[in-house]
């Protein structure tokens, strides 16, 4: 009989997508038994919605509830921190929003937070369960794509004046970062996910869009472990929003435009192989190939699993890390004009942030 797990959500912005597009495809595994906002007309609202009785305004009301197992956080960049301490020292698990902290000081302080609590704690990063994606890393996984050379990865969206009227997202003690860190972000993850950790890097980051704190436009040239040269780049003043990621291997080239984004419920992916043979043998290895269930729908169905039958977690504290790592050897590039080896090392001036430095 499959366990039902209880489920807290705090934040009623993106939670209310982790509640209908993650736990309500997941009945069997989840019950949304809290929920928690500072807005109380919010949480009323979203209580009416979703048939949850108990509604709290005050998180720590929310931690000490025994009967719940996990504690989704979505609430604004800044506040993760202590909230994902406070639930690991009541022994909850965590699913948290990106960006998750803002340093690599304040990532490995919850791995150190984790290492010493009985829950664990799973980043949202939902790219990585589109079909596409899928059944890229499978490919590469399997060998057939051969070796990787090159890859571009965009992210071209379009944000005005009226997204910044939550103040959080202009600056950098609200939002933590810009677009590097609260868009690009999931796409840049999918990247390491299917082709490996970065070796190097050499950032530029710039304001362009709107008159506020945090960069809205990137690009970066990237080196990665695996020997394939990468770019990326990324901005919130395109008037057409779309993400591309182009990834050339020697056997298969591997293609998704999507409009807007890689969750889009139909986003293209193509896979082009070099020879006839070669594009027999992808056919033959995705015929027997089942992929989760895509978005959220997906990665909340894999944490369960791992939470019931004690196994990792689908994304971890690990892989927050290495989004954080590419995101401060970034930020270190852009203000020195200089390439970044990564990882970044605890002696870094950007070790502990670097809010304060632009």
């Amino acid at each position: 009989m499959t366990r039902t797990l209880k489920v807290a959500v705090v934040g009623l912005g993106i939670g209310r997508n982790h509640i209908q597009n993650g736990y309500r495809t997941n009945t069997d595994r989840f019950e949304v038994a809290a929920l928690c906002d500072l807005d109380a007309s919010l949480l009323k609202a979203a209580g009416a919605e979703f048939g949850v009785e108990r509604l709290e305004t005050d998180y720590l009301e929310i931690v000490g509830m025994d009967d719940i197992d996990v504690i989704d956080i979505c609430t604004p960049p800044a506040t993760h921190k202590k909230m994902i301490i406070a639930a690991l020292q009541a022994g909850k698990h965590v699913i948290c929003e990106k960006p998750l902290v803002g340093s690599l000081a304040d990532i490995d302080e919850l791995l150190d937070a984790e290492s010493r609590s009985s829950g664990h704690v799973m980043p949202i990063m939902q790219y990585r369960y589109n079909d596409g994606a899928q059944k890229a890393h499978h490919i590469i996984a399997s060998g057939l794509a051969g070796r990787p050379l090159v890859a571009t990865c965009e992210v071209h969206w379009l944000r005005g004046a009226d997204y910044y009227e939550k103040d959080w997202r202009k600056s950098w003690s609200g939002a933590l970062g810009g677009i590097l860190m609260n868009q690009a972000i999931h796409a840049n993850d999918l990247m390491f996910y299917l082709l490996g950790p970065v070796r190097s890097l050499f950032a530029r980051t710039a304001t362009r869009v709107n008159r506020v704190e945090v960069e809205d436009c990137a690009s970066i040239s990237v080196e990665l472990e695996c020997g394939a040269l990468a770019t990326t780049s990324a901005t919130l003043g395109s008037v057409e929003a779309l993400s591309r990621m182009r990834l050339c291997f020697e056997n298969v080239t591997i293609e998704t435009d999507s409009r807007p984004d890689f969750t889009a419920d139909k986003a293209p992916w193509r896979f082009v192989p070099s020879s006839a043979a070669i594009g027999g043998k992808i056919d033959e290895a995705l015929a027997g190939f089942t992929p989760p269930p895509s978005g959220f729908a997906g990665q909340m169905q894999d944490f369960h699993k791992a939470i019931c039958n004690k196994t990792p977690l689908p994304l971890t504290l690990g892989d927050a890390r290495q989004s954080l790592d590419f995101a401060t050897a970034a930020y270190w590039s852009a203000k020195t004009y200089s390439a970044v080896a990564l990882p970044v090392l605890p002696d870094h001036p950007f070790y502990n942030g670097w809010q304060n430095a632009f």
